[in-house]
């Protein structure tokens, strides 16, 4: 019987304390003394969306799989526990032992967007692990990132001894191994990291590297401070999907998961090229899974978990090749099990809205389009691939097929945004309304049509067309808003159309984190110092208290946010290679101010580079011309 880290008293206290007691059907159990290396994995969030995120699971399956590995999970503690620990002086705790994460051989930290940073830092203090790396010493786990994240790891570096950089299936192992032979030389973690650094690929060490700037603030130069270290980190990459370990007994929570269904990875990457999307640049090029893997998939996972719901994982579904044939078995499988098929990322064509009426009830349901830009100037600047024709005709058979609620997301700021731009999310808003009542007959009405409309503010972010950009002020962000709102005040159809916005304060840190430099971590630190936690969160972020650290650390915001980038600046993440060269994003940021569409990758290869990895839907065309 293990025994809990948390007291009946504490748990009795906290919100859901069923967060903290692990014991989860399919969690893994080993004993401790029969494995070589702990790794604890963190989720740097709260529990309910640290448990629906796909890729810990993954890797908490891969590794699990190793005899000599037992891998554990743990996520931020709430923010009540989070002071009760700290009154208490309780250490943070795995949740399959309920051990101290400080006793572990190995912390991971996924990162999966910024805002989670200072969370980071929660983990690392309640774990009694130096904040810094610079501060550890050999009694200390060694700490990991990985994520989408790392693709510019700058703004925290300081914070972590290493960051693994791209899918974590290939070279973990060879890390490990790595590891487990300098511990047995008896040599320390700097022997370790050395090693790392130079053996392991898509390791990338922060303290093996050295940073100058120049005097406008601007990289001078980003180099290696030892031999061996290479100067530039290429990431990993799975090519064939269906020959690494697929989670297929995912831990089931106790509690109510953001995602509470079993995921269906069906493939990686994406064909379409949207400029201001860093995923779909950095996870080229596109590769599918088999038919046959995935369908044997689902009735494993489906068997193994008692969920309700399946769901299909991808940037854009619609683009996987087997589609039609994998929703056909699925359909089949789940009517006989009583299991609801979830289909995200479709483009709403006939055939995905005819799928989506099969498997989806009507009246509970709304269809999602995501148009990002209101004229189709814009949307061919962002090179959306998407015509108002699309959208509408999209809308009309949605209406047809029986729907009435419809949700569009939009952007604000985009580059070369005009207030024309911004004018058509309400009049497209609006054209999208009057074509329910142009489609459908009075008598077959299912109640008035709804439009949400809601508009993000665009940060520009690494390894993208638009990491060149200006990013607009708070200011001018909820002027944006300001004139969206009146503009939908102005249609005729107003009162079927609700309009929602971001927050302005949190996407201009986002941008800063986004783009920073490793001088940004003192701000992080600082914050974090003065109670910034949960910034993700709107009822947690302290924006007053970011300003003023900002300020008291010596950084201008702005340096990183609404600064125009020259074409040969260096970049804080240049040493990084994602398989898309700096050139080609060049071209695109060029073929963006001439509103200029670049195909998609089935249509044509624009170059990109990621044909060098020797696979993947852009590999496959060009070996097909070649016949």
């Amino acid at each position: 019987m293990r025994k809990l880290a948390l007291s009946d008293e504490i748990l009795l206290k906290v919100d859901k304390p069923a967060r903290y007691i692990g014991g989860e059907v399919n969690s893994v159990m080993k004993d401790p003394e029969k494995v070589d290396i702990r790794f604890a994995m963190c989720f740097p969030d709260v529990y309910e969306i640290g448990m629906s995120h796909l890729g810990i699971q993954i890797l908490y399956d891969l590794f699990n799989r190793y005899d000599d590995v037992w891998c554990e999970r743990v996520y931020s503690p709430w923010v009540d526990l989070d002071r009760i620990m700290r009154e208490k002086n309780i250490p943070l705790f795995a949740l399959e032992s309920q051990d101290p994460i400080r006793e572990f051989d190995f912390l991971g930290i996924t990162l999966q967007y910024e805002m989670c940073y200072t969370n980071i830092l929660q983990v690392l203090d309640l774990s009694g692990i130096p904040l810094l790396a610079k501060d550890r010493t050999d009694r200390d786990p060694i700490v990991i990132g990985g994520g989408p994240c790392t693709y510019n790891p700058e703004p925290i570096a300081a914070f972590f001894d290493l960051f693994y950089i791209g899918e974590g299936e290939t070279a973990y192992r060879q890390l490990m191994d790595l590891y487990l032979e300098t511990k047995e030389a008896g040599a320390g973690r700097e022997a370790f990291l050395l090693r790392a650094a130079r053996e392991v690929p898509g390791i990338y060490v922060p303290s093996l590297y050295e940073v100058k700037y120049c005097a406008d603030g601007t990289i001078a130069s980003f180099s290696p401070a030892k031999e061996g270290v290479p100067s530039t980190v290429c990431k990993e990459i799975v090519m064939d999907l269906d020959s690494v370990p697929y989670p297929q007994k995912p831990v089931v929570p106790y509690v109510k998961a953001t995602q509470d269904r079993v995921v269906l990875e069906i493939q990686r990457g994406c064909i379409r090229g949207c400029r201001f999307c860093q995923a779909g640049q950095i996870y080229r090029p596109v590769r599918e899974k088999s038919l046959d893997t995935l369908k044997r998939y689902a009735v494993e996972m489906l068997k193994n978990t008692g969920h309700e719901e399946i769901s299909l994982s991808s940037l854009s579904s619609s683009d996987y090749s087997q589609l039609e044939a994998l929703v056909e078995f699925l359909m089949q499988t789940c009517r006989e099990q009583k299991v609801n098929i979830s289909l995200p990322s479709l483009r709403i064509d006939a055939f995905s809205l005819d799928v989506m009426g099969k498997v989806q009830d009507v009246k509970k349901s709304s269809l999602t389009f995501a148009p990002e830009a209101g004229s189709q100037r814009l949307r061919d600047v962002i090179n959306k691939g998407l015509t108002s024709e699309d959208i509408l005709h999209g809308a009309g058979l949605a209406f047809e097929g029986g729907w009435n609620r419809v949700k569009l997301y939009f952007m604000l700021g985009l580059p070369t945004e005009t207030e024309e731009d911004i004018r058509g999310i309400a009049e497209l808003s609006n054209d999208i309304a009057a074509l329910y009542y142009e489609k459908v007959p009075k008598e077959k009405r299912t109640g008035p049509v709804q439009i949400v409309s809601s508009t993000s503010f665009f940060i520009p972010k690494p390894f993208t067309p638009f990491q060149w950009a200006r990013m607009c002020t708070k200011e001018e962000f909820l002027e944006k808003a300001a004139l969206t709102r009146r503009s939908v005040r102005e249609q005729l159809n107003q009162k079927r159309i609700k309009y929602n916005w971001h927050e302005a304060d949190v996407s201009v840190l986002e941008g800063v984190f986004a783009r920073g430099d490793r001088r940004v971590a003192d701000a992080i630190l600082a914050a974090y110092q003065k109670g910034c936690l949960y910034d993700a969160w709107g009822e947690y972020f302290k924006n007053d208290v970011w300003l003023e650290t900002f300020e008291q650390c010596g950084l201008d915001i702005g340096f990183y946010t609404t600064r125009e980038r020259k074409q040969n600046e260096i970049f804080p993440w240049d040493f990084l290679d994602c398989g898309v060269s700096k050139s080609f994003l060049w071209r695109e940021w060029e073929r963006a101010q001439r509103a200029e569409v670049t195909p998609n990758c089935r249509a044509q290869c624009q170059g990109c580079g990621a044909a060098r990895f020797g696979g993947g839907v852009c590999f496959e065309a060009r070996e097909e011309q070649k016949r």
